[in-house]
């Protein structure tokens, strides 16, 4: 994300990375579609597999807290 501030007649570009952490996100995400996709190879299943894994942390944090008997 860019940000341009001016101060005095000057403008800086300011930018803020988020690191590693969106290239670890990626990747689980791209591990999660192909993980779903063996599951079902057809063409609605890797439609199917992009949409669950959008949604598996969802799942994985509630089964936690369930575990933990938190609901």
């Amino acid at each position: 994300m860019a940000k341009v501030i001016r101060s005095n007649d000057r403008i800086v570009k300011v930018v803020a990375e988020n690191g590693a952490m969106g290239w670890i996100a990626f990747t689980a995400y791209i591990g999660a579609v192909i993980y779903f996709f063996t599951l079902d190879v057809t063409v609605w299943g890797f439609i199917l597999a992009l949409l669950k894994a959008i949604f598996w942390p969802a799942y994985v944090v509630f089964e936690v807290l369930r575990a933990l008997g938190v609901s």
